[in-house]
This record gives C-alpha cells, sequence and structure tokens, in this order.
C-alpha cells in the first residue's frame, strides 16, 4: 500500500526553491521556442502548405500547428524533469537520500518529484500561452482552459518519466526512450500534419500516443472549439494517470528499497 500525504508538497517546494534560483534560464526556452517555431512555419513552411482542413474547419497551417507547441513543451517539460533531473538528483547529487531521512516516505518523495514535473509543464504552458496570443493564434477564454490541461498532461507524462527512471541502469540509457518513446510521439501525434494523412494503421497507433491527445484538446480550446470527443481525449489522459503513477511509484520501491 502507497504512504502519500500531503507532506509531499515539501519536495515539490524544495524543488521549486532550486527552481527560483536559475528561474531566468528556465524562463526563455517557453519564450523563444514558439517564436522561433511560428516564425519557421509561418513564414517559411506555411507559404508551400497554405490551408488545410482540421475537423471540416478550413485553418491556416501557422494555426494548425500553435496549439501543438503547447502539447510538445508539455511533453518535453514534465518527461525530461522526472527523467533526467530526477536521475540526478536520486543517483548523482543523493538528494532522495537526504530526503528519506527525514520523516518522509519514498512515496512522497515520487509524488513530490512527479507534481513538480507538472507544475514545470504549467509554467512553459502558460509562457507559451501567453507569447502564442500575441499573434492572435489563441481564442479566449476559451484558451485559459490550456492550464488545467497542461497540469493533468504534465502528470502523465512525468509518471511515465518517473517510471524509466526507476529501471534506466545510468543516465545514458535515456536515449532509448527518448528515441523510442519521445520522438514518435514528436512526429507522429498530429503535431505537424492532421492524422487523416497517415494509413489506418498509423492512425490507431498514434491513439496509444498521450500527446496525439493532448494535441486534439490544445487545439480545440486554443479554437474555441467543444465536441463530445474533448470527452474521450480527457478520459484517456486521466486513465494514463490511474495507470503509470503507481506503477512509477511501485518502481521506484522496487529500485530503491533494499
Amino acid at each position: 500500500m502507497f504512504k502519500v500525504s500531503r507532506r509531499f508538497i515539501r519536495v515539490w517546494q524544495r524543488n521549486f526553491t532550486v527552481y527560483r534560483k536559475s528561474w531566468k534560464i528556465s524562463f526563455v526556452p517557453p519564450l523563444l521556442e514558439p517564436l522561433f517555431y511560428l516564425t519557421a512555419f509561418g513564414v517559411g513552411l506555411s507559404e508551400l502548405v497554405g490551408n488545410l482542413r482540421y475537423q471540416g474547419v478550413e485553418v491556416s497551417y501557422v494555426q494548425f500547428i500553435a496549439p501543438a507547441l503547447i502539447g510538445m513543451s508539455i511533453m518535453y517539460n514534465s518527461f525530461f524533469e522526472t527523467t533526467y533531473t530526477s536521475f540526478v538528483r536520486m543517483y548523482y547529487q543523493k538528494t532522495f537520500d537526504a530526503m528519506m531521512a527525514t520523516p518522509l516516505s519514498l512515496d512522497e518523495v515520487i509524488t513530490g518529484e512527479i507534481v513538480w514535473g507538472a507544475t514545470r509543464s504549467l509554467i512553459a504552458a502558460a509562457i507559451m500561452l501567453g507569447v502564442i496570443s500575441l499573434f492572435g493564434l489563441i481564442r479566449f477564454p476559451h484558451g485559459l482552459l490550456v492550464l488545467p490541461l497542461a497540469f493533468v498532461g504534465g502528470m502523465a507524462f512525468a509518471s511515465i518519466g518517473i517510471c524509466f527512471t526507476a529501471i534506466v541502469p545510468n543516465i545514458d540509457m535515456f536515449n532509448l526512450p527518448v528515441f523510442l518513446f519521445i520522438t514518435p510521439m514528436f512526429l507522429f501525434s498530429g503535431t505537424f500534419f492532421p492524422l487523416e494523412n497517415l494509413p489506418g494503421w498509423a492512425q490507431d497507433l498514434a491513439l496509444l500516443f498521450p500527446l496525439t491527445h493532448l494535441t486534439n484538446l490544445s487545439r480545440s480550446l486554443c479554437f474555441g472549439e467543444f465536441d463530445s470527443s474533448m470527452l474521450w481525449e480527457t478520459g484517456y489522459l486521466l486513465l494514463f494517470n490511474l495507470i503509470f503513477f503507481p506503477l512509477g511509484l511501485l518502481k521506484m520501491n522496487k529500485r530503491l528499497i533494499k
């Protein structure tokens, strides 16, 4: 039985304190990334692609890709926070050992790590939402719902990230999940082109990716369009959390409790 109480907030607080000391560095990527992408795709590739149809509505390519940028940022921030960064805290800095010498349980330490990873996604999404809105690509107030979506999506990717952290023997091995898990999602989750352009079997496979559902929800919210499919998309992310959050706790217990 997992032992998690509200004391996990202390782990979150510790990570937030460290983040504040270097927040300027962490602030730059989500600030400049949408500018680079929107400039490259909006000025360059958009001229070649032109408009495309998404859910029966004609949109420009830059309108299509802008919400996907937020989804990708949510994925990257939470996943890399609970893989490389958590591994450094666990293995090299021995931060986990120090925290477990306190009344905190291991489950509370790992829960704090996962929630902090989701918080990093929320912060990045908020910054990107502000930048992208300057281009008139976000419909408000609907677009503000991207923020709670960022936390839910961040929890999903932080949970799967901690699962990988629990099983990799060394930090170099993170190249495998990045190459085999993150990169395919980056390319084939409806981020750069509609899923309808893929063969049927590839569309079915893409539906297994959490980024596919995160991207679809982000687009619907940014476009200000609501339909029943959003319930299915949200349910998938919640189910993903319900599976991989306890799995991450279980795997980390097996790794760290001798």
